[in-house]
């Protein structure tokens, strides 16, 4: 059944590696916990307590505004093929944009998107392991090309604006601070 473990062994890191499939789970002290599943070729496993994701431009940016209050993140892995297995990765969470020097740190390691939006950056604290005998069996076919195309259609002139429109609130009308600085911890890229 299931594990506490202070960190990731070499078995879940490359389970987590073979995922094309993971949910964020973020929460600011008041208002809407949100939850996004994430795919495309996203995530990396940096050490058995860190993993960071490239966030695309999407309808909303609720993660980021939960983190710049409180850090909070939970990352949750299924295995829906094979043995059965639920991953939880907890942990305090950063979030990184172009502007800031640990984005070029990062972005090397990700394919280059157009919409690429933040690098949130998970330090582990716990990570769980459970059964997982009531996930079901699902046959992956492919990414889906939708998000790339969109954003490729707009172009970066077109992602911005786009995101001046739609990225700046959370849905509790909380900054994102996608175009300002604010993070803690920070440095501005020269």
């Amino acid at each position: 059944m299931g594990k506490r473990l202070d960190q990731m062994n070499d078995n879940l890191m490359e389970f987590i590696r073979n995922q094309k499939m993971f949910f964020v789970a973020t929460a600011g002290s008041e208002g809407r916990v949100n939850i996004s599943p994430k795919g495309l070729d996203s995530l990396r496993v940096i050490n058995e307590n860190k993993v960071i994701w490239l966030n695309l431009t999407g309808s909303g940016n609720e993660t980021a505004p939960h983190l710049f209050e409180n850090g909070r993140m939970t990352l949750m892995f299924c295995a829906f093929e094979g043995k059965p297995l639920i991953l939880r990765l907890y942990g305090n969470a950063s979030v990184y944009h172009q502007r800031d020097t640990q984005w070029r740190d990062y972005t090397d390691l990700f394919p280059e998107y157009i919409s690429a939006r933040q690098i949130i950056e998970l330090s582990i604290d716990l990570v769980q392991t459970s059964c997982g005998f009531g996930v079901p069996f699902y046959e992956y076919q492919g990414d889906r090309d939708l998000l790339t195309k969109w954003a490729d259609s707009k172009g970066a002139d077109g992602i911005r604006d786009y995101q001046e429109k739609k990225n700046m609130l959370s849905l509790d009308g909380n900054p994102t601070n996608i175009f300002s600085d604010g993070w803690p911890g920070h440095k501005k890229a020269e």
